[in-house]
């Protein structure tokens, strides 16, 4: 069954962040569990719990900003998008930057 599948998974990558509390990419990893099962809220605080610990983790602030919006969170979305292309453009991830700006784009015209 898939959805006690994707709980297995959860509950490993929560071990996970319990065993290496200070690494950004399990609180990454386990956000992006929790945002494929619409778990939006617990997918927002993975993504800050990333960021704090990471604050130039710019794919980070490009699924934080996914989580917002589809928690309905459009403003709040838009920042942490802005606050994303900055640290994009800081570190020359090119790729990422990209993702942001079409995001951004598409949230300041009140699509998606």
């Amino acid at each position: 069954d898939p959805m006690s599948e994707a709980e297995d998974r959860i509950r490993i990558l929560q071990e996970g962040v319990r065993a290496e509390p200070d690494d950004p990419v399990g609180y990454y990893v386990l956000g992006m569990e929790y945002a494929k099962l619409q778990r939006h809220l617990d997918a927002i605080a993975a993504f800050e719990k990333a960021l704090r610990l990471f604050p130039d983790y710019a794919a980070a602030y490009r699924e934080l900003g996914k989580s917002l919006r589809d928690a309905g969170r459009r403003r709040a979305a838009q920042e942490a998008c802005e606050t994303g292309v900055a640290v994009a453009q800081k570190r020359g991830d090119a790729q990422t930057l990209t993702e942001l700006l079409v995001l951004l784009k598409r949230l300041k015209e009140g699509r998606g």
